[in-house]
């Protein structure tokens, strides 16, 4: 499902139209956007929490020379999967 699906199944499911549906969809993957951005965590209780993750950084290699590599420090987005959406993917 693409984000245009989702946009559709939302409409439908909440009423409204597809256009108010996308609009809502892009404010609310911009706020997460946002959120994370400046170091916050989102939760959704049941759904899930988003998270920025540290990564140090480290040596690597070059696969094509073999030549070890320096990787810089880095953030990056984490999703742990809440109760009720581990549920509902397991049965």
């Amino acid at each position: 499902m693409n984000k245009t699906e989702l946009a559709e199944q939302v409409a439908q499911r909440a009423g409204v139209s597809g256009a108010e549906a996308g609009r809502v969809l892009d404010a609310t993957l911009q706020t997460i956007e946002e959120a994370l951005a400046g170091g916050q965590e989102v939760t959704i209780t049941g759904f899930g929490k988003f998270t920025v993750a540290d990564r140090a950084a480290r040596q690597g290699v070059n696969p094509a020379t073999g030549e070890p590599i320096a990787i810089a420090a880095s953030k990056s987005p984490r999703f742990s999967a809440g109760a009720r959406l581990k549920q509902a993917v397991k049965t």
